[in-house]
């Protein structure tokens, strides 16, 4: 198999062309050729996972200095999940390279996402084995890039504070307010309860054993009070007595 495409559309030059070859080798191959010599790409998944993973949270801590650990563990595990490896994957066609069985190709597998994400992990820990840190970076990192503006807003819009926070600008060119009110339990599993409010008006409460998964809840609840519970953003236009 030529691979030298596939080096020239990831930007390398291997030293040993074999991991390459090693990278886009499925499990079905190796069982339809008992003969060959050939390795699955098992054992470079499993190093290209954690390379990828080391890739993309160094890539979000610079980045987005002002976030949170949760939010960057959030944006980073949108980022790294099978469909958007899977996407990078097709974006250098590389279930073009895969070598697999004839049963495994017949039932779709150089399309599948769970095939395509775990080869591309393979190829990042062939090039991360062969040519170093910096070579895997620049693999990944642009290419995750070109993914971060729209997973980035798919994760956001998963958020509740976020979501209530466009709403209430878009209505009112204001943005909630949030409050502990209290405290309870020991330090070790303490729970939080937390107030949202909008214009000194009280949308809804929340708890959760933080402050940030309370202020979730309080959003949540805010939002179904407008979604389900009859009220509009305007019934609070007026700031509170």
């Amino acid at each position: 198999m030529d691979l030298d495409q596939l080096q020239h559309d990831l930007g390398i030059r291997m030293n040993d062309p074999l991991l390459l070859l090693q990278a886009v080798t499925h499990r079905s191959y190796i069982n339809e050729h008992p003969n060959d010599e050939a390795v699955d790409y098992e054992r470079l998944e499993f190093l290209g996972d954690a390379v990828i993973g080391i890739i993309t949270a160094r890539m979000l801590f610079h980045r987005f200095p002002d976030l949170d650990e949760g939010e960057l563990t959030r944006i980073r595990s949108a980022l790294v999940r099978t469909e958007a490896l899977a996407e990078i994957a097709r974006s250098i066609r590389l279930g073009e390279y895969l070598r697999m069985g004839r049963g495994e190709v017949r039932n779709g597998g150089r399309e599948r996402d769970t095939i395509l994400c775990r080869a591309f992990e393979a190829v990042v820990g062939a090039v991360y084995v062969d040519l170093g840190m910096d070579a895997a970076e620049a693999v990944v990192t642009p290419r995750l890039s070109a993914l971060q503006h729209r997973v980035l807003q798919e994760a956001l819009d998963k958020d509740p504070r976020s979501r209530l926070q466009e709403l209430t600008q878009a209505e009112l060119d204001i943005a909630p307010a949030y409050k502990v009110l209290k405290s309870t339990g020991p330090d070790h599993d303490r729970t939080y309860m937390v107030e949202v409010a909008l214009n000194g008006h009280r949308l809804a409460t929340g708890s959760g054993h933080t402050i940030r998964t309370a202020s979730h809840a309080a959003a949540a609840n805010a939002l179904r009070l407008f979604q389900v519970g009859g009220r509009s953003v305007r019934d609070f236009a007026e700031p509170a007595d």
